[in-house]
């Protein structure tokens, strides 16, 4: 149906000819960019309803445990909310002051930009629900194991005094005396994120339009080629001071992938540009000395090179 009315739009009412790059290149704008607002409302607000059911008293008690079990509650937790890497910091803070430990707290940072609804939504229209299955399951071996490792480093040490665990408890939110307040709840969230992130899915679709229909195959697989086995860590490298939504970099990363980039490339390069960024780094020298940065970026770097190379290995299997 939405092909059709694309098709209607862009070579219907607007007259141009299916033939020429330009219009095959706007239709793909116009047909993808459609399609992923209104699968991203929908399931932004489905989530948001459902995340109205999770007391944050309990996600507290849930996140503090020793064992692993802590770390993976807290990547669970991430993945469940909406957040880029900057945005995600506010509630990491208030892990830190609450008393969660540092490693438990690391793998909610790790994990809460690398999987969200709309991230899960977007790869499921592009790569289909196996891709997107281990996805999300190596995202969150990734905010586990590595908070897990930083846990056991004991850095709390370099942590800015005004964030070394106070104890403070966390509130438990809005109290919903409805399921009309909790559908309330979704709605203005699935509003609020769109509102942020309708632009950098416009870019993002815009950019892959450009190179789908402008950039030759050849062209890719040849600069994929000179890197050879080291394409994974120069993508991860490229990726890491770069900012910006997972809903922009989705549809760049899967035209990089349909272009000849191998599956794990095109992953951690996305990877990192949604995990991390210059802006984080920054925005968390408030409560980490450099020393912590620099490791909990190089952690958490090295997980996502190892992820990518998995994603190659398995590529065959997955395509």
């Amino acid at each position: 149906m939405l092909l059709k009315l694309t098709d209607a739009l862009v070579y219907g009412l607007l007259g141009l000819d299916p033939q020429k790059t330009r219009s095959q290149a706007l239709h793909f704008f116009v047909y993808d960019s459609v399609k992923i607002l209104l699968l991203l409302f929908s399931m932004i607000l489905v989530i948001g309803v459902l995340r109205t059911y999770l007391p944050q008293a309990k996600i507290k008690k849930w996140m503090s445990q020793r064992g692993g079990l802590g770390n993976f509650f807290a990547a669970l937790f991430g993945a469940v909310t909406p957040f880029c890497s900057c945005s995600s910091i506010p509630i990491f803070f208030g892990f830190l002051e609450a008393g969660i430990p540092l490693g438990i707290s690391l793998s909610f940072l790790i994990t809460s930009p690398l999987i969200n609804e709309y991230l899960v939504v977007l790869m499921l229209g592009f790569f289909g629900w196996k891709i997107t299955a281990l996805y999300v399951a190596s995202g969150l071996l990734i905010g586990t194991f590595s908070g897990v490792i930083l846990g056991r480093m004991r850095l709390e040490r370099h942590l800015v005094r005004d964030f070394i665990s106070t104890g403070k408890e966390l509130g438990d939110g809005a109290v919903f005396q409805s399921f009309r307040e909790r559908l309330q709840f979704g709605w203005d969230e699935s509003c609020s994120i769109t509102r942020k992130i309708w632009g950098w899915i416009l870019l993002g679709v815009g950019v892959g339009a450009v190179i789908h229909n402008y950039v030759p195959q050849e062209a890719i697989q040849s600069i994929v080629g000179r890197m050879g086995i080291f394409s994974v860590p120069v993508a991860v490298i490229l990726g890491v001071p770069m900012y910006g939504s997972c809903a922009g970099i989705v549809p760049i990363a899967v035209v990089l992938f349909q272009k000849g980039m191998p599956l794990g490339t095109a992953l951690a390069f996305m990877m990192a540009v949604a995990a991390l960024s210059l802006p984080e780094a920054i925005m968390l020298r408030r409560a980490m000395k450099l020393q912590l940065i620099a490791i909990f970026f190089g952690v958490t770097s090295l997980a996502i090179i190892v992820t990518g190379y998995i994603f190659n290995f398995l590529q065959h299997i997955l395509v």
